[in-house]
């Protein structure tokens, strides 16, 4: 099962994890194992790529940056697999991806000798541009049959599904709202008319999935796996140069 529809599928250069995390879903189908566990399992990722950024072992570092993109995959996989959609699965995901990624970037700051504002800006600016992508992504799957779990606009707590509790959908919804509503409503009012287009070509979908959480991770541990530690946090500042560049096509262009 896919997010989308197969006839608006398109070359997503930020999910290249796609088929690792079929073939782990696929494994975990009929076991005990549920879709909150693979997502706890990637927050453990990303733990290990810190301490191992902490310890200078970058090509290992490298290594966990791209198996918590796969398992960030794998979770939802699994979740589709068996039927189990859960707003708290989706939520924590969100949740741990925003932590771990300002927690990368300071530790890439504090280990390279780099200014901590200037990690704090390059979090800013890589969250901006995960926020693009997620928002033309999920106004995609809602205008074409899609997976809906994710909301365009997240302002109150969906309804638990009957799996579920409520107050933990509550109580996750109000973390994530805390961390993402500064950049939900930047994109947002950058270009408020989007959710109105039919759908989008293709070709946009696939550049503007350049600004995909996987696509980001997969240029960090590039960068650190080169051994080029002090680019990352200047590259993700400058990397923000594509925002007006993506909106003002969708403004323009696909009207």
């Amino acid at each position: 099962m896919s997010k989308l529809t197969s006839e608006n599928k398109f070359i997503d250069v930020s999910d290249y994890g796609r088929p690792i995390a079929k073939f782990i879903a696929r494994r975990l189908k009929n076991t005990n194992v549920n879709a909150v566990h693979i997502t706890l399992l990637f927050g453990l990722s990303g733990i290990l790529a810190i301490y191992s950024i902490a310890e200078s072992y970058y090509w290992t570092a490298g290594f966990f940056l791209i198996l918590k993109s796969i398992l960030d995959a794998a979770d939802g996989e699994l979740a589709r697999l068996k039927a189990q959609p859960s707003f708290v699965g989706r939520y924590l995901d969100s949740i741990l991806d925003c932590l771990l990624n300002v927690a990368f970037l300071i530790s890439i700051a504090w280990f390279s000798d780099t200014n901590f504002w200037w990690s704090i800006l390059a979090f800013l600016c890589m969250q901006t541009q995960g926020t693009l992508y997620n928002y033309y992504h999920v106004i995609l799957r809602h205008s074409t049959a899609g997976e809906i779990t994710s909301q365009i606009f997240e302002k109150k707590p969906p309804a638990a599904y009957p799996q579920e509790k409520q107050s933990n959908v509550n109580f996750l919804f109000n973390i994530y709202r805390l961390l993402y509503r500064v950049f939900d409503e930047l994109i947002y009012k950058l270009d408020p008319f989007a959710f109105k287009s039919a759908t989008f070509p293709k070709w946009f979908m696939t550049l503007v999935s350049f600004y995909g959480l996987g696509f980001q991770l997969l240029l960090m541990a590039f960068f650190l796996a080169m051994g080029w530690i002090g680019f990352v946090i200047p590259f993700f500042i400058a990397y923000s140069i594509l925002i007006p560049f993506i909106i003002t096509i969708r403004i323009k262009i696909l009207k």
